[in-house]
C-alpha cells in the first residue's frame, strides 16, 4: 500500500496461488515443533495518504522469511485516508479484510470491493497501477507481499478474489481455522499459489492447543492479532507468551508449528503464514521488486515512459 514514487518512501498492495499439502494434527504425540528464533513488534507508521499501518515484516526480515517481502496490519484507515493510485511490478499482494471494506480499482478496468472475511490475491506481474481506498468508517485487515520467481516477474497481472463464504473453514477441539491458502485439518484451499504458500487464520479457545504441519524447507511465521494476557505461546508449552501485534519467526525444519492459548478467558487469534523460499536475489525500489539493479532501472524507465506493462500510466486515474 503506498502512493508516491520516492526512493525512501514507497508501499502498495493485493494476488495468485499453487495448491500445497500440509498435514495437521491436534495431538502433540510424535510432533516435533519448530522453535521461535525471532519476535518483531509491528510498530505504527504512516503510509499512503493519511493512513496508518503496523509494519510486521520489512526489509530486515526478508532474508529470514523469503519469499515474503512485507506484512502490514491496517486499522487506522478511514475516509478520506487511503492508498491512492500507485504502481507495482514483480510480486503478489494478498489483502485480507478483517473489518469494514476496501475498494480496489486498477488501470486495466478491474474494480471491486472486498469486505470483512474476503480476500483479494493480486499478481502484479509485469505491471499494475491501482488504488486501494477504505469503504467504511472502520477498516481493518492485513496485506502480505509475496515475491515472484525471476521467470514469473513479467507475467500478465491476474486476480483471485474469494468472498468469506468461499474460504474453507474447519474446527476441532476448540480450534477454528480459515484456510486461505494451503491445507489444515485435512481441508485444502482452492487458491492457486504461484509461489507455494500457506496462509491460515486461527482462533483458539482458552486452554486450546494445535500443531500445524509445515514443509521442512519452508520459511514460516505467525502474526498475533488478538491475545489475552499470557495467552499466545508458540514452539514450546513453556515458552514466553507473545502479545498482540507481534510477528513470530520460526526456524526451518521439524514437523511444523505448535501453539497454545494459555489465557483463562480470552480467545487467541493469529495468522500462520509459510512459503517455499525462492533463493533468488531481491532488489527492491519501493513497489518494484526485481532481481537486479538493472531490472529496477528498466522498471523505473518503463513506468516513467509508459511502456512494457505501464502503457496506461500517463492517462489513467482512479475515480
Amino acid at each position: 500500500m503506498r502512493a508516491a514514487l520516492n526512493r525512501a518512501n514507497f508501499v502498495g498492495g493485493l494476488f495468485s496461488f499453487r495448491n500445497i499439502k500440509s498435514m495437521s494434527s491436534s495431538s502433540s504425540q510424535n510432533f516435533v515443533s519448530r522453535s521461535v528464533i525471532k519476535k518483531v513488534f509491528a510498530k505504527l507508521q504512516k503510509e499512503g495518504d493519511g493512513a496508518v499501518v503496523r509494519r510486521g515484516i520489512s526489509r530486515s526480515e526478508q532474508k529470514l522469511l523469503d519469499p515474503f517481502l512485507m506484512l502490514d496490519e491496517f486499522s487506522a484507515v478511514s475516509p478520506p485516508a487511503g492508498f491512492p493510485d500507485h504502481p507495482h511490478r514483480g510480486f503478489e499482494t494478498v489483502t485480507y479484510v478483517l473489518e469494514g471494506g476496501i475498494t480496489h480499482q486498477d488501470f486495466k478496468g478491474h474494480k471491486g470491493t472486498i469486505y470483512a472475511g474476503d480476500v483479494q490475491w493480486m499478481t502484479a506481474g509485469r505491471g499494475i497501477i491501482h488504488s486501494e481506498m477504505p469503504e467504511e468508517e472502520i477498516n481493518k485487515g492485513l496485506q502480505l507481499w509475496i515475491n515472484l520467481s525471476s521467470n514469473e516477474k513479467m507475467i500478465e497481472p491476474n486476480y483471485q478474489e474469494l468472498s468469506s463464504s468461499d474460504i474453507p473453514k474447519a474446527e476441532q477441539n476448540g480450534v477454528q481455522v480459515k484456510i486461505i491458502a494451503g491445507e489444515s485439518m485435512g481441508i485444502q484451499s482452492p487458491v492457486y499459489t504461484r509461489t507455494p504458500t500457506m496462509f491460515l487464520d486461527f482462533i483458539l479457545d482458552p486452554g486450546a492447543q494445535f500443531h500445524q504441519n509445515v514443509p521442512e524447507s519452508w520459511n514460516a511465521f505467525a502474526y498475533v492479532l488478538e491475545s489475552g494476557e499470557g495467552g499466545a505461546v508458540f514452539g514450546s508449552s513453556n515458552a514466553s507468551p507473545v502479545s498482540s501485534h507481534n510477528v513470530v519467526v520460526f526456524e526451518q525444519g521439524n514437523d511444523g508449528v505448535s501453539v497454545w492459548n494459555k489465557s483463562s478467558s480470552k480467545k487467541l487469534r493469529f495468522v500462520l503464514i509459510a512459503g517455499e523460499p525462492l533463493g533468488e536475489p531481491v532488489v527492491q525500489y519501493g513497489p518494484f521488486v526485481m532481481n537486479t539493479q538493472a531490472e529496477i532501472d528498466m522498471t523505473i524507465e518503463d513506468y516513467h515512459y509508459g511502456k512494457n506493462g505501464f502503457e496506461m500510466a500517463k492517462y489513467w486515474r482512479s475515480q
